[in-house]
């Protein structure tokens, strides 16, 4: 488990872009410590989608599809209370 959670930790803070990874890194690690096993695995797949699509369904300004429309995950991710501020 904890091999698994190093890499989503990687991989949800190594985006491409600093906006992206503190949208996406920073999510996970105002989360990740109280996820299942069943949102680790949701994770897992929001992380491969494209970063413009994770902020939009962040921000409110689009849909996740319907295989990754977890209600409690994206009110989590709009809350937008994880990200640092300067």
């Amino acid at each position: 488990m904890q091999d698994r959670l190093k890499r989503l930790k990687f991989r949800a803070w190594h985006r491409g872009t600093r906006e992206a990874d503190y949208m996406i890194g920073g999510f996970f690690d105002r989360y990740s410590a109280g996820w299942s096993e069943e949102e680790i695995a949701w994770y897992e797949i929001v992380v491969e989608e494209d970063d413009v699509d994770i902020m939009a369904w962040a921000l409110g300004t689009g849909q996740p599809p319907p295989h990754l429309d977890r209600p409690e995950m994206i009110a989590a991710m709009r809350r937008l209370d994880y990200i640092p501020l300067p």
